[in-house]
């Protein structure tokens, strides 16, 4: 018999959910009186939902597909459910997949993560990760914000959106979320929120279901929640910011007395090197590479610098405790467990490899002709993953295919499109 996780006090319905291909959560919602089964058993429901894209359209693959049936697996609970505060008497937990078989499912982006996590572990690692979202708050009948300019930091901007901004700081943290801070960001609209740095996976979790529970937060306070990384191409997009530490027997080894260690300067040398080939974990979509662009605030190349956030790999030092490494190119949108396997997966070949990162940027990232180029659009993103026998490594033979896959899918219905900009430019006047 599995451990039964305690249910709060006054639970009449459990929310249990997974993360999908693009690091959606999915799931079910579970009556209290079927806990302990659920706990024992798992709840089945089909695999294709590791096989779906954002908008749940779905396409054969080799683990699932019509000749198969699409198949079940199941999903067992990991965490202590928590009370959602806006939904009275209903609790939420995160859950982890197994085939019927109890075997982990080969298509499942957060198996990719876990083994690299295993990975580090054998070499003594514990990677702690710190995580910050941005993502715009919109009048959902408009589909444009309902403030206006560039107001970033601004805490009169932030007082105008306390009456959403408050509760999804307040109930995510009771959620068990714990938010550290929040603040407007570099465009009307948008919002940037901090998490606490957590264990890796961890830190994964957390995202898929922040992203959940914001959505819902902001509609239950009027406004439409996107995490779509460039809403408007005239302005800043959303980014998902990784800052990694590793403990080893409970030192932070990335720090020498408040600066970068060796071992850091290594694990960003590993970044570096697999930062293109690995861009499509970072996003998936079309609309994630129009966010990358020069003079944004995402990078465009693989320089590093100290405190700088005109490169691709930001140092912040300080205490020995608090020096880290900033990854800075992934988009809201990403799936985090894809990204950050691919991360983790690099850092530590950085490491066992003692590979040296480039010349350290000390000026505009974006001016260093010499910097290791990042992919800025979507096909080039697909050529270097199909090309990268490392990614299909890391990711495993079903996975990659299959991001790769729906990536494709992506392009191909861009590329079949005529856009109403087209026709309004080109229909009358040829």
């Amino acid at each position: 018999m599995k451990e039964l996780l305690k249910l709060p006090e006054g639970t009449h319905t459990v929310i249990l959910g997974v993360g999908d291909l693009n690091g959606i959560m999915r799931g079910k919602r579970i009556p209290a009186t079927n806990w302990e089964t659920i706990c024992n058993n798992g709840n089945a429901l089909s695999a294709a939902l590791f096989a779906v894209d954002m908008t749940c359209d779905i396409w054969d693959t080799p683990f699932v597909n019509m000749g198969n049936g699409y198949p079940d697996c199941h999903i067992f609970p990991i965490n202590q459910p928590v009370a959602i505060p806006w939904e009275p008497g209903v609790a939420i937990t995160f859950a982890r997949a197994e085939t019927t078989d109890h075997k982990p499912v080969p298509i499942d982006p957060r198996n990719a993560l876990l083994n690299q996590v295993e990975r580090a572990k054998s070499m003594g690692f514990d990677f702690q990760v710190g995580t910050e979202v941005e993502f715009f708050l919109l009048d959902p009948e408009t589909g444009k914000p309902r403030d206006q300019g560039i107001q970033v930091y601004s805490l009169d901007r932030a007082a105008e959106l306390e009456h959403v901004i408050g509760p999804i700081r307040q109930q995510i943290n009771e959620c068990g979320i714990p938010i550290e801070q929040s603040n407007p960001e570099y465009a009307a609209g948008q919002v940037e929120v901090n998490v606490r740095y957590g264990e890796a996976v961890q830190s994964a979790d957390r995202l898929v279901m922040f992203r959940s529970l914001v959505k819902q937060l902001a509609l239950a306070h009027g406004y439409q929640a996107t995490f779509m990384a460039k809403p408007f191409f005239e302005e800043s997009g959303s980014g998902f910011h990784c800052h990694y530490s590793v403990l080893k027997n409970g030192k932070n080894i990335f720090s020498d007395n408040g600066k970068l260690s060796q071992t850091g300067r290594f694990f960003v040398g590993g970044l570096q090197k697999r930062m293109a080939e690995s861009a499509i974990c970072g996003s998936a979509t079309v609309n994630g590479f129009r966010r990358r662009q020069p003079y944004t605030f995402c990078p465009v190349n693989t320089t590093w610098g100290v405190d700088n956030r005109t490169v691709g790999i930001r140092i912040i030092e300080g205490s020995d405790s608090a020096t880290r490494v900033e990854k800075r190119d992934g988009g809201a949108d990403c799936n985090p467990y894809l990204l950050l396997a691919a991360d983790i997966a690099a850092g530590l070949d950085g490491i066992e490899n003692k590979m040296e990162p480039s010349e350290i940027t000390t000026g505009d990232g974006y001016a260093d002709s010499e910097a290791g180029a990042i992919p800025t659009s979507l096909s080039e993103a697909i050529e270097l993953a199909q090309k990268s026998e490392w990614l299909k490594n890391i990711l495993g033979d079903h996975l990659w295919e299959l991001v790769i896959q729906q990536s494709e899918r992506e392009l191909d219905f861009f590329n079949n499109q005529v856009t109403p900009m087209e026709t309004e430019r080109y229909q009358g006047n040829f």
